[in-house]
């Protein structure tokens, strides 16, 4: 079976290199020819937990191929994924710009028969929109060639994509003909033989899903924010009151951990486009922008912590920051809290000292020379008057304590993540401040 994946993003490189794992022949199109190049060479763009040695294996054994052509691979492949960027227009809808340019293409290049799957998050209605542009180029070629529209929306986890991909919990595919429902239960059967999983549903209820899902989870995420800022002020710990409503079935556990806010390049971006989508048909999602608005103010907690401890003296006091990234495993710094927090430090006339284990080039780029770049986590401490826990890299969780008490000017410690205990710092002569808990 041979395949074209048009965007080699994290979501399109992922989605080839995945499928080339288990010996599909995968054609990866993109149209930055530097890219393209620098894949070909085995340089990958972005940080993945083992995605670098699945590239170059599957390179070396023929079954992973880059181009920046889509008209030269379009006749030989039965299956084409658009996997092109949605980013957020100015009035947060997602922008198809690119994703109705692959249609066009398509459209224009193709002579049999395609099935054209929607990996990246779009909108309901985009698989419409993609029809009629594939048809609009037929039509001005003057030929009629079947083909099929699909929705595949991709929930890789960011740190853990190539593992959420190679063992799905779930694959969600919108179909509108059995021939394409074949097409995708084949190319999806070897990843899921023990337990075959895909969820075939129609094709505005597979748009909705992923929206719907990370949306969902920005919730839980704004909810026990908002529940920790409230611990604070009325005594509770909200560590406790995590591990009391987590013990619920109804409820559980996972994405109840209270923070400094999402980032990243999918809960911002998803969170927003569904709430314009709505605005578009007429209905207000309420919940969803308090979501966003509980999540925009979260990132300033550390901060405002920051400016009280000092009493509103922050001119010329050092801070350092550990990690950068929005979540651990990757050096994503897409609507990261890092960036709003180092904004309103130098905007304080402070000055910054960070660390991360992955993101520091990703920062720089974003930054430039603003801020101090440490050459280690120890580093970024030297001389700090505060030091912030921004991003739970495991390296963080254990540090030498007694070191950093030396290297400090002021031992005080501010937790976002709340990964440390507090009666061991304050034992070693630090303060500390964390999220939830007064």
């Amino acid at each position: 079976m041979k395949i074209a994946i048009v965007g080699t993003g994290y979501v399109g490189l992922v989605t080839g290199t995945c499928f080339a794992e288990i010996g599909v022949n995968v054609v990866c199109v993109d149209t930055n020819s530097d890219k393209i190049e620098s894949l070909k060479k085995g340089i990958i763009p972005i940080y993945e937990n083992g995605l670098e040695e699945m590239v170059n294996r599957n390179v070396k054994a023929g079954r992973l191929h880059f181009t920046t052509s889509l008209q030269a691979c379009l006749n030989d492949v039965e299956v084409v994924f658009s996997a092109v960027g949605t980013p957020p227009d100015e009035d947060g809808s997602a922008d198809l710009t690119h994703v109705l340019e692959v249609a066009h293409s398509i459209g224009r290049n193709m002579n049999k028969y395609v099935l054209v799957v929607t990996k990246s998050t779009v909108p309901v209605g985009t698989a419409e929109k993609i029809r009629k542009a594939i048809c609009e180029e037929l039509d001005k070629r003057g030929v009629n060639i079947e083909f099929d529209v699909a929705s595949n929306p991709e929930f890789l986890k960011e740190g853990n994509a190539v593992n959420d991909f190679m063992s799905p919990d779930r694959v969600v595919v919108g179909v509108e003909s059995e021939r394409a429902r074949k097409i995708m239960s084949k190319l999806y059967k070897p990843f899921l033989l023990n337990n075959f999983r895909v969820i075939f549903m129609d094709i505005p209820s597979a748009e909705m899903t992923k929206y719907a899902a990370n949306s969902m989870l920005a919730t839980r995420i704004s909810f026990m924010n908002d529940i920790a800022n409230l611990c604070e002020l009325v005594g509770a710990d909200v560590n406790m009151v995590r591990s009391g409503i987590g013990s619920d079935t109804r409820i559980g556990r996972k994405f109840l951990y209270p923070g400094i806010g999402y980032g990243g390049s999918c809960f911002p971006k998803d969170v927003k486009a569904l709430i314009k989508t709505a605005e578009q048909n007429g209905y207000t999602m309420r919940v969803l922008s308090a979501v966003e608005e509980v999540n925009e103010r979260q990132k300033s907690v550390l901060f405002n912590k920051l400016d009280s401890y000092f009493e509103q003296k922050l001119p010329g006091k050092t801070v350092a920051l550990w990690g950068l990234a929005f979540k651990p495993e990757t050096d994503d710094m897409r609507e990261a809290p890092a960036l709003v927090l180092i904004d309103k430090l130098l905007k304080a006339n402070c000055k910054v000292r960070v660390y991360d284990p992955v993101a520091m080039d990703e920062c720089r780029h974003r930054l430039g020379e603003h801020v101090y770049y440490a050459s280690d986590m120890y580093d970024a401490v030297l001389d700090a008057d505060a030091l912030m826990l921004v991003t739970e890299w495991k390296e963080f969780r254990l540090p030498s304590w007694g070191v950093i008490r030396k290297t400090m000017n002021n031992p005080v410690v501010f937790d976002g993540r709340n990964i440390y205990e507090k009666k061991e710092l304050e034992e070693l002569g630090f303060v500390y401040h964390c999220i939830g808990k007064k």
